[in-house]
């Protein structure tokens, strides 16, 4: 099978992890993820410092950015600076389900609206010649059936978007905190699935408790993709897994060789904005991931790159640590 008929993989999102450093790291482990930004809402792009929201280096294509927002307008204008600054595709965040993206009326909340979602999503596509798809749920509170998710797939779908990416877990938008609503209520597959079925030729993304390279064996051709959120954070080395064993790519840097990159980019990202290295580290802590010298990568990255002092060498230090973990695990 080629690369152009496996599934798209990528990973999610996510909110403080998902930034420019965290997708320059997992495109290192991995040259064929989909990466995307985290949610930044058109307020940010409109009236913010929008170079430092949008800036991404080059190796991250393909990138998506994801944008948080309901005005059809400002929306059409975020994505056009979206598809200036570089990006491959534009999304619209119809997922999140925390109070303060439902004050500013987007988020899941959004999918209560369906009409006004494709009309978002119809000034989007009209703005700008990349794709534009959708992050959404498969339900909001006690609007829990097929018939409320393919309603709203449906209209989307009349304003031209092709690709959804489902959330197979309902939000709750009160009496649940974001966190809690990551493991409640439980996942439901098989409604993503049926919209596959129902739109056969609409691209559908499966996203939610994906955790392995044989999960997503087990469920190819049923779904267009995969979308992987919180254990591409603390596992990143997944991502390798997945290569070989979805893409048939053998070609991946160890992880030794991973983290001596990650020094370099820091120096570069050092002399270039004067970022600490601790906005970094932070986003390496899980490359060695239940491999012998884990303890000691994390506790030394974690005790010494908040310190004023540090920069770069930090990484090249905790590297030393695994090494020396790993000749005593031998002995």
């Amino acid at each position: 099978m080629s690369i152009e008929n496996k599934p798209e993989i990528s990973v999610a999102p996510m909110m403080d992890w998902t930034d420019r450093h965290c997708r320059y790291f997992h495109r290192l482990i991995s040259p064929h993820a989909v990466l995307y930004t985290e949610m930044i809402t058109t307020g940010a792009l409109l009236r913010g410092d929008s170079e430092r929201f949008l800036r991404f280096n080059e190796a991250e294509h393909p990138v998506v950015l994801q944008l948080g927002g309901s005005d059809p307008e400002d929306l059409a204008r975020a994505a056009v600076m979206g598809a200036e600054a570089g990006y491959d595709e534009i999304n619209l965040n119809c997922g999140c389900p925390s109070d303060r993206v439902q004050n500013g009326r987007f988020g899941a909340c959004l999918m209560d609206e369906p009409a006004h979602v494709a009309a978002c999503m119809k000034a989007m596509i009209a703005a700008v010649n990349i794709p534009v798809t959708i992050k959404c749920r498969i339900g909001i509170d006690e609007q829990d059936d097929f018939e409320f998710l393919r309603d709203f797939v449906a209209k989307s779908a009349d304003a031209g978007v092709e690709t959804f990416i489902i959330h197979a877990r309902k939000a709750w938008l009160s009496g649940l905190s974001p966190k809690q609503n990551r493991e409640v209520p439980p996942l439901n597959y098989a409604r993503a699935l049926a919209i596959k079925e129902e739109f056969p030729h609409l691209r559908i993304i499966l996203n939610g408790g994906i955790v392995s390279a044989e999960q997503i064996l087990g469920l190819a051709g049923k779904y267009d993709g995969f979308m992987i959120g919180r254990e591409a954070y603390s596992n990143p080395y997944l991502l390798a897994d997945i290569e070989r064993r979805v893409f048939g790519n053998h070609a991946i840097l160890g992880r030794d060789k991973v983290a001596k990159s990650m020094a370099e980019y820091a120096r570069k990202q050092s002399e270039a904005y004067g970022t600490p290295v601790k906005s970094i580290t932070r986003h390496i802590l899980g490359l060695y991931h239940h491999q012998s010298g884990a303890k000691a990568w994390k506790r030394y990255l974690s005790e010494n790159a908040h310190k004023p002092e540090s920069d770069h060498t930090v990484i090249l230090e905790a590297l030393r640590a695994v090494e020396k973990q790993r000749a005593e695990s031998l002995n």
